[in-house]
């Protein structure tokens, strides 16, 4: 007679990309995606701000340093953002995974 007690089965998660084959490929180019778009981010954030600084020319009236870490760098993070919702709204289509209205 076994007088342990029997574990629960595990609930099954809502979403699980990892647990299922078929959503792996979208899982994948969902993380190339980020992992590209965060490069992108990391470059405009330290690398250019960190360069700008030598460059020392007048850019609209101001140097260009300030401009790239004060307007540049906003416009490029609006820009990944736009085209980081517009990306995955085709991924989500080419994996049969979009939401639906």
């Amino acid at each position: 007679m076994n007088l342990r007690p029997q574990a629960a089965p595990p609930a099954e998660e809502p979403f699980a990309p990892a647990h299922d084959e078929r959503l792996r490929p979208h899982w994948r180019a969902n993380l190339r995606l980020t992992a590209g778009l965060l490069a992108i981010w990391f470059v405009v954030t330290f690398g250019i701000g960190w360069f700008a600084r030598d460059l020392d020319f007048n850019f609209f009236g101001w140097p260009f340093s300030f401009w790239v870490g004060s307007q540049g760098a906003l416009i490029v993070y609006v820009l990944i953002t736009a085209y980081y919702a517009r990306r995955m709204g085709r991924l989500d289509e080419e994996h049969d995974v979009a939401e639906r209205d």
